[in-house]
């Protein structure tokens, strides 16, 4: 492999002007082309640092051992050369819009004497008017079948006009009166001619006066008492109506505009493009590309451009107006260029609001779409998912594929509401009943909000449960389970270790989860501890949580992250389970205690499995931290309340409508909300507003106090409201100057039965 340095240009050579550049690998080959504003300041940022570079460009750097350039006098001028270079050497490492000349496009043939309408792909010939493109073939056909009522035109091979010719005879498209039979003369060059004429005028976007003519033409057949053609054109108009809803109408002011959005990743990008001509989307497109450099969005649009508006495209393929969702660097350039190529004035712009950012938002909706209907198609085959895992255990040097791959990732906004997560992929696919969620607790000083500390601590959770539940000899209890149902929702106490929930399961707060114990859960029964399959519990023949260790831990990280989980993993002893950790941007692998990451190609499918399970990792997470900071910030005075869970609170506020208005009911108007009882209306009345309910439960003690002793010694003779009311009217006595406070669980009230003479 060469040397970067050693085919970097001596210091002064390069000039400091636009030009166009170009790698060169050992054997003479172009694998890249370029263009740059300076030379100077391009080139040097490939050789300053090259373990800096984006990993693609990184390998191009290596792989080159020659670099040559070519000086212009404008970035118009840059964008032009480079636009020759590519389509001339096809460099290996630049974006490819390979699809480029493979949609189809309904054609017409202009320079024959009697014109042909036809479906074509490939290279545009001189001549031939184009319209399109169309995602579909089949799409152009019906579109033509119902227009070959109203326009006759020909739509035959050359092979069959003229045969049709000799034996005198059309083909049953003459008979069925869907073509106008120029080949047997029965109308002529001329006459065909104005139909093609018409029918091009109507597909460029004059519809409507062309309908407007037949309604007319139809009118004054039917005053003619022409019965039969009137019917006919009538017929016409309802085939034309029907063609045009195939077309969807956006804009009303004749807008002609190519919309651009992208879909990325940092290995992939999906392109789509909505053609609208005369206000109408006339077509669609669609590409998966491979990045092969750090590219931004203006990137993207400028390699869209300057390879789709090429020179063999005709100049009513440029349209009037670009709407793409960002401006390349050289923008003003590539207006220019675009100008040039289409012989008119070429706006590119970024909506911003409005119809053309509606249209543009659901341009991109499909590239999203597209995207991952493309990362579906690769991870549901299985050939692929074997060679992902068996290129996987040869790149990290392990034994056999890893079959069970757990991702961890953390989330957090400096150091608030830090969650982790932990996916788990079998197989190449995930089990998302397998996954779980993390609250990350610290230390009591305050530590473990970092993204260190927090993922040394989810791993030395995860695999402490692991060790409990493989050695139950150890005092390890069984693994609380939380139903069989994948719906229901497990106790937040269920799990004290991990507070982790299902994927399919809704969060329930782990905030508020009681801890029932140490790492370790309390002492198991004999007979579970003494189990022969230690991973299962005996009482529902169901696996534990973290019963089953995984072949291969990966970390969202670099080299900090690998470090302090093989850190964790060594003291307690885990030596079964490779580590690696997938760096974002640069998407380098790292192995503890190595000095450089490995380097996987970028079209390897071990890569692609990697990435797919850390970006899972990470979007489970932020999923998980944006449900804990919603909740932090929407918390009520009713939350902490024994006894009332989220459907009394939902019922409660409901009824009453607003905090304010429940904390002044009393408490018989609180109990009429079903599902709450008098005691429960006492707690959330003393929570919303503790000194009013105090005083109002004194009130109402006096108040039978006067009708009668509420307690009898000893308790006897004292009724049930009584006793209610004794316990909201009589607070605890504040404890003595000097005196040892009470128990924050000790109760403010005396309980029910108590003498509170």
């Amino acid at each position: 492999m060469p040397d970067p340095s050693s085919y970097r240009p001596a210091p002064g050579t390069v000039p400091d002007a636009p030009g166009v550049y170009r790698f060169r690998d050992p054997s003479g080959r172009v694998i890249y082309v370029g263009k740059a504003k300076s030379l100077r300041n391009r080139l040097n940022s490939y050789f300053a640092d090259t373990w800096s570079l984006h990993a693609r460009t990184q390998q191009m750097v290596t792989t080159a051992a020659a670099v040559d350039w070519v000086t212009v006098a404008s970035e118009v001028e840059a964008l032009q050369l480079e636009f020759s270079w590519i389509k001339e050497f096809d460099p290996r490492f630049n974006v490819k819009y390979r699809d480029d000349k493979s949609y189809p496009f309904l054609a017409v043939t202009l320079n024959e004497e009697f014109p042909r309408l036809q479906v074509m792909r490939g290279a545009k010939r001189k001549g031939v008017r184009y319209f399109g493109p169309y995602s579909h073939a089949w799409a152009i056909r019906e579109t033509l079948d119902l227009l070959l009522r109203v326009f006759p035109a020909r739509t035959c091979s050359t092979g069959v006009f003229k045969r049709a010719g000799q034996i005198g005879r059309p083909c049953l498209l003459g008979y069925i009166g869907k073509c106008s039979a120029p080949c047997v003369g029965s109308v002529t060059a001329e006459q065909h001619r104005a139909i093609v004429d018409d029918f091009c005028d109507f597909m460029a976007g004059r519809t409507d006066t062309f309908v407007k003519r037949l309604e007319h033409d139809m009118l004054q057949a039917s005053e003619d008492l022409e019965f039969e053609r009137a019917a006919r054109l009538r017929d016409d108009i309802a085939a034309l109506r029907k063609a045009m809803e195939k077309q969807t109408v956006v804009f009303g002011d004749g807008t002609d505009a190519d919309v651009v959005a992208f879909a990325e990743d940092p290995l992939e990008a999906a392109v789509q493009v909505f053609h609208v001509r005369d206000g109408r989307v006339r077509g669609q497109r669609g590409w998966v590309v491979e990045k092969v450099e750090d590219l931004t969005t203006g990137d993207l649009v400028h390699h869209f451009c300057s390879q789709v508006y090429g020179a063999e495209h005709g100049e009513g393929d440029v349209p009037r107006e670009l709407l793409v969702p960002a401006l390349p660097p050289d923008a003003e350039a590539l207006e220019s260029w675009l100008t040039e190529h289409r012989g008119t004035r070429v706006h590119l712009r970024v909506p911003q609001r409005g119809d053309k950012r509606s249209l543009l938002d659901t341009v991109a909706r499909n590239a999203g779409e597209a995207l991952a209907r493309h990362k579906l198609r690769r991870a549901g085959d299985l050939t692929t998912r074997s060679k992902a895992l068996d290129e996987i255990a040869e790149a990290l040097g392990m034994d056999s594929a890893p079959l069970r791959i757990e991702c961890f990732d953390v989330s957090q906004i400096q150091g608030t509401d830090v969650v982790a997560s932990m996916v788990v992929f079998e197989d190449g696919l995930p089990r998302k009943s397998e996954y779980r969620r993390f609250a990350v607790r610290g230390t009591a000083d305050g530590g473990g909000t970092d993204d260190l500390a927090a993922m040394s601590e989810v791993l030395r959770r995860r695999f402490a449960r692991y060790r409990a539940q493989a050695e139950p000899e150890a005092g390890a209890g069984p693994e609380p389970e939380a139903g069989p149902e994948p719906e229901a929702e497990p106790e937040a106490g269920a799990e004290p270790e991990a507070e982790a929930v299902s994927e399919t399961a809704p969060e329930t707060g782990p905030e508020t989860a009681p801890e029932t114990g140490p790492e370790t859960a309390g002492s198991a029964p004999d007979d579970v501890a003494t189990s022969d399959l230690p991973g299962i519990d005996p009482m529902t023949g169901r696996p534990r949580r973290f019963a089953y260790p995984p072949q291969l831990v990966v970390v969202d990280g670099g080299a900090p992250q690998v470090n302090a989980v093989a850190a964790v993993l060594s003291d307690l002893g885990i030596t079964d389970v490779a580590l690696c950790g997938l760096a974002k941007r640069l998407e380098e692998v790292w192995l503890p205690g190595d000095d450089f990451p490995v380097i996987l190609p970028r079209t390897s499918e071990a890569l692609y499995l990697l990435q797919r399970v850390r970006d899972e990792a990470h979007r489970f997470a932020i999923t998980f931290h944006r449900q804990r900071r919603s909740k932090r910030m929407t918390a009520s005075g009713l939350d902490n309340i024994p006894g009332l869970g989220e459907t009394r609170r939902k019922a409660l506020l409901r009824h009453f409508g607003s905090m304010k208005r429940l904390g002044a009911a009393s408490v018989d108007e609180v109990t009429e909300v079903p599902g709450v009882g008098r005691r429960t209306a006492e707690a959330v009345l003393a929570a919303l507003n503790p000194a009013p309910a105090a005083e109002a439960g004194a009130a109402a003690a006096g108040g039978a106090e006067e009708n009668g002793p509420a307690v009898s010694p000893g308790g006897a003779g004292r009724t049930r409201a009584g006793a209610n009311r004794s316990r909201v009217a009589r607070p605890a006595p504040s404890a003595p100057e000097g005196a040892q406070p009470a128990s924050e669980e000790a109760p403010l009230v005396a309980e029910e039965g108590t003498d509170l003479r």
